[in-house]
């Protein structure tokens, strides 16, 4: 912590010092105080009008990232220290609802079928249980495996299968939602391998009238497959096992991620139902039922198994998919959430925060030029500032992401301590998912402009026996 604090202040010195030097320099004028610090060494507004905007710019950034750490560190020791909570975990034996389980499936051959079995041997009461796999137009052999399922148990798998209408997993969904029995919708894609008693763990919430949405936690089952698998199941473990229930432990705002959760559809009804012009349909109705007044409740031991991306460029497409949803609902919405009756102070700002995470590496690309361009403006006279110049670069790595805090305190709570030794590698993904969010920003900025149509690109999948 101390090594972070020397690292903020010597950046922030090399920031605030125009404005220090410039102040001195005025009051030196009236013969009250000296300078100390030479006018030469940082620019003023009179002398070098650009480099003192660069420097404003970047002292605002470097505020937004420090803002960001606080509040990563903050998640962090709270998930050691502070008290966990798990309000509904208890609930085992109830008077269970009528639940609808949608299997979101375009070309799933390889997975849909493992899914598929997973809910039929859950425990949950078969005769309060409906299964609708919604085939999106796959050209594969999905819709025979479904069919073949379909067969096996008429009563309870009920198939939707789509042949038209608007690409991507939210039209799909909100085609499918209409055949919804109850007023409950889990929600899973079809790589997903749900556990006997998860159905029963994310329905209980909804025993609480005010939760809208649920979410359990998302682990990566093909995390031995190489390097980015590793690299993304610390990743995942940072988000759900810190980040997610931290948030919860704060009575902030967990989010519901689209898959592994369920959603309240009279609520969803309430706050203007399921939209399908976005690429981040968890991120839309999530923030909707937020400044509705809805509760949207993280199940930390409510595990569910996925397959992550094994490819560096799947995972780009990935990464790149949900910075442009984001931004689409972040550009939406922010003015409502800012604004709404229901939510505390902290819940606004935490919610803020995420809203624009995904604005947060395009302006550390922009920091990290500034950082660089006021060095070569003035090149000899701040020769000696090049050490807080990088200590801010290092920084700005640390402080936005904070996946380096989050992940290794996620690991130790896990039990697995040899993980982290894989955790230097982490800085790779940093760098390109850097790279790629700051991409998608453009691109949605040209869509927006060209009104283009956004494209759902599919996450391939990597099991290597089709189901039978």
């Amino acid at each position: 912590m101390q090594i972070h604090f020397h690292l903020v202040a010597a950046a922030a010195w090399l920031l605030v010092g125009p404005v220090v030097a410039h102040a001195q320099n005025t009051i030196n004028a009236a013969g009250s105080l000296a300078p100390t610090i030479p006018i030469s060494l940082v620019p003023t507004f009179k002398d070098y009008p650009v480099g003192a905007v660069m420097a404003s710019v970047l002292l605002l950034i470097v505020g937004l990232m420090a803002l960001y750490g606080a509040r990563h560190f903050l998640f962090t020791l709270n998930r050691l220290v502070g008290k966990q909570r798990h309000p509904y975990i208890d609930i085992a034996v109830a008077r269970w609802p009528m639940i609808t389980v949608f299997i979101a499936a375009h070309n799933e051959e390889k997975v849909i079928a493992g899914c598929i079995e997973a809910l039929l041997n859950t425990d949950y009461p078969i005769d309060r249980l409906k299964i609708i796999p919604v085939n999106d137009r796959s050209k594969d052999r999905t819709a025979q495996i479904i069919d073949s399922y379909v067969a096996r148990f008429p009563t309870c798998i009920s198939p939707f299968h789509r042949t038209e209408g608007k690409a991507g997993k939210s039209a799909a969904l909100k085609d499918a939602l209409r055949f919804a029995e109850g007023d409950i919708a889990i929600i899973f894609d079809a790589d997903y391998v749900p556990g006997r008693g998860l159905l029963k763990q994310l329905v209980a919430p909804f025993f609480d009238p005010e939760v809208g949405a649920v979410m359990g936690r998302v682990v990566p089952v093909n995390n031995g497959g190489n390097l980015l698998t590793r690299m993304l199941d610390l990743e995942r473990s940072g988000g759900y096992q810190v980040d997610q229930q931290a948030r919860m432990n704060l009575n902030l705002l967990p989010q519901y991620g689209g898959t592994v959760g369920g959603v309240r559809l009279s609520a969803v009804n309430a706050v203007g139902g399921w939209h399908d012009d976005t690429l981040a349909e968890d991120t839309d109705i999530t923030f909707r039922l937020m400044f509705s007044g809805w509760k949207t409740v993280y199940s930390n031991r409510s595990e569910c198994y996925e397959e992550v991306p094994e490819e560096w460029s799947v995972r780009i497409k990935q990464v790149t998919r949900w910075a442009k949803g984001h931004n689409q609902v972040m550009a939406r919405y922010w003015w409502k959430f800012a604004t709404s009756p229901y939510l505390t102070l902290s819940q606004r700002l935490d919610g803020l925060l995420l809203l624009f995470v995904f604005l947060v590496p395009l302006l550390m690309l922009v920091g990290w030029c500034l950082a660089l361009g006021l060095y070569f403006l003035n090149a000899g006279s701040m020769l000696s500032q090049l050490i807080p110049i990088f200590a801010l670069m290092i920084y700005g790595t640390l402080g936005n992401f904070a996946a380096f805090f989050e992940i290794v305190v996620a690991v130790l709570i896990d039990g697995n301590r040899k993980r982290l030794r894989l955790l230097p590698f982490n800085l790779l993904g940093f760098f390109v998912s850097l790279f790629a969010i700051s991409g998608a920003v453009w691109s949605l900025m040209l869509d927006s402009l060209l009104k283009r149509e956004m494209v759902w690109d599919k996450t391939i999948r990597y099991r290597n026996e089709a189901a039978k």
